[in-house]
């Protein structure tokens, strides 16, 4: 893992107050003079725009085959506002949000890069505004979610606050997701602490609301809802599926169906690595990087 540390000359932050109020924070990576489609990135449930940064840096700044890039933190994530009430803890709700993102910054057409929860709120935003998504990387979520590796998130959204120390949360974070990613090394963990967690006072504090908790209670013991509708609502658009090939949330199975139902989707595996893939590797970078530029055109937004 080679992750760049945030500088500030890379972006340029955003703050955008929507529909009820809530204001929402978010990063825009420009490309001067890119007539490239923009890509738009989605974290998953308890993540913020921070997982982004080094691939945004990658894709963005000077040359050919830069674009821009726009991240954000869906309420009650990284350093947006909390939801006024737990229950706008919900897809369809998290949709407006980016929608009325999309409408600040004026984008349409966008690419858009889904990472678990951010996948499923790319599925509901394409079946409600079809018109504003180009294309879609979906990354390891699909229609049928695994029981075990949701639970498995409810476990850790559940979890007491954040440790008192630096070192300690990168020690939480290895004993929680180390076999998920066997290669990572301590310094690895070490800065996806400081990803995966907001500082206050120069300590770590939890970069999500712990309401969040509560969407869970709702799961119960039966089979979690397939969201195959859903999903087809990107068939007009092309889909990349990358998955992790030790994800416990998305199976291989649901990924060959995919590719099936979906008239022009194809897949990407990410060896040695669980939910979510880090999205960092070179190979998986160079993937995304052929992906999107395969579905550049001259209708991709204003930027």
């Amino acid at each position: 893992m080679n992750q760049s540390r945030p500088t500030k000359a890379t972006f340029e932050d955003i703050r955008v107050r929507v529909y009820d109020g809530t204001e929402l924070y978010g990063r825009h990576y420009p490309a001067p003079g890119s007539s490239r489609r923009p890509l738009l990135c989605l974290a998953g449930l308890t993540r913020n725009s921070r997982d982004f940064h080094d691939l945004a840096v990658r894709l963005s700044g000077q040359g050919e085959s830069a674009r821009p890039v726009y991240t954000i933190d869906i309420r009650g994530r990284g350093l947006s506002e909390n939801a006024a009430d737990w229950r706008q803890y919900a897809v369809p709700v998290e949709m407006l949000d980016v929608q009325d993102f999309m409408a600040a910054r004026q984008l349409a057409r966008v690419s858009v890069l889904g990472t678990s929860r951010g996948g499923l709120i790319a599925m509901v935003l394409a079946a409600a505004q079809p018109s504003l998504i180009g294309a879609v990387i979906l990354n390891d979520v699909g229609p049928r979610i695994e029981r075990d590796g949701l639970m498995r998130l409810a476990g850790f959204v559940a979890q007491s606050g954040a440790p008192l120390t630096w070192e300690a949360v990168a020690q939480r974070l290895m004993d929680s997701e180390g076999r998920f990613f066997p290669n990572l090394a301590e310094a690895d963990w070490q800065r996806l602490a400081r990803q995966r967690y907001n500082e206050k006072n120069g300590k770590p504090a939890l970069a999500y609301d712990r309401e969040l908790k509560r969407t869970f209670d709702a799961i119960g013991d039966g089979p979690v809802p397939e969201l195959w509708a859903q999903f087809m609502a990107l068939k007009k658009v092309p889909c990349l599926v990358i998955r992790g090939d030790l994800s416990d949330l998305l199976s291989a199975d649901t990924v060959t169906e995919m590719v099936q139902r979906h008239p022009e989707c194809v897949s990407h595996t990410v060896p040695d690595e669980g939910h979510a893939p880090l999205l960092l590797d070179d190979r998986t970078q160079r993937v995304m990087r052929d992906f999107l530029a395969r579905y550049d055109n001259l209708d991709a937004g204003r930027h």
